[in-house]
């Protein structure tokens, strides 16, 4: 089964790099770990995927999003929808199809955006169930009053969303935190592939407009990797 799984992923993988020539990025043949990027009316979103061992028989690829600019509930809505597919497709090779819904919720934002004006979206709360795993030490820095309210920083070094995760949900089991008005954050993590490196990268405003896309603006004027930053409001 493990030989037959292997073939099927060359062959999956073949094809895709003659349909997406440009967009596809191998990042090791070691891992079988890849990089899609698709872009639709100057908004990207980048796919990174890892073909596991039983993949396709038994189990789907991992896969990471990249796309500083969507919201939470639309992101959290294209996993859900990455997931299902694999779930409709168990023991198929589904990588274009994640793709191509990839691409078809990109073409719908653009769409919604240009008949109506961007307004805030619908916050979720963070996802405590996530399990913690070695969580990064965590630096709290000095609590700032500014104008009635109430501000307090936090980073770490993060080297995977695993350890952002973690990160967060650690310090969510802060009482003062978790009831903070905001947690805005936004993070960096650099990636090795075989042919260079690349940056992972996303932030969450948590309801604050634009607070998470300025710190991340900050982070990459800084040119932090591996960093991230939570500010609890």
């Amino acid at each position: 089964m493990e030989v037959d799984n292997l073939s099927r992923q060359v062959e999956e993988i073949e094809a895709l790099k003659s349909i997406y020539t440009e967009e596809l990025t191998i990042d090791s043949e070691i891992t079988r770990s890849y990089t899609i990027r698709i872009e639709e009316n100057k908004k990207e979103v980048l796919l990174y995927v890892t073909l596991p061992e039983d993949y396709p028989s038994s189990s789907p690829p991992k896969f990471e999003l990249s796309a500083p600019w969507m919201d939470r509930q639309t992101k959290t809505n294209l996993h859900k929808t990455l997931h299902e597919i694999y779930l409709d497709n168990v023991g198929e090779t589904v990588i274009f199809q994640w793709v191509e819904m990839i691409r078809e919720v990109l073409q719908t934002v653009c769409k919604v955006e240009k008949k109506i004006e961007v307004t805030e979206p619908k916050v979720d709360s963070l996802d405590l169930t996530t399990i913690e795993i070695n969580c990064p030490e965590i630096t709290h820095g000095e609590i700032i009053a500014d104008r009635k309210s109430i501000f307090q920083g936090h980073a770490a070094e993060v080297h995977s969303i695993d350890d952002v995760k973690a990160v967060l949900n650690k310090l969510k089991q802060n009482r003062k935190i978790l009831n903070a008005t905001h947690n805005m954050y936004a993070y960096r993590i650099e990636r090795k592939t075989a042919k260079g490196t690349n940056v992972l990268q996303d932030c969450d405003d948590d309801g604050e407009a634009h607070a998470g896309g300025r710190m991340l603006h900050l982070l990459q004027v800084l040119n932090q990797k591996n960093t991230l930053v939570v500010v609890s409001r």
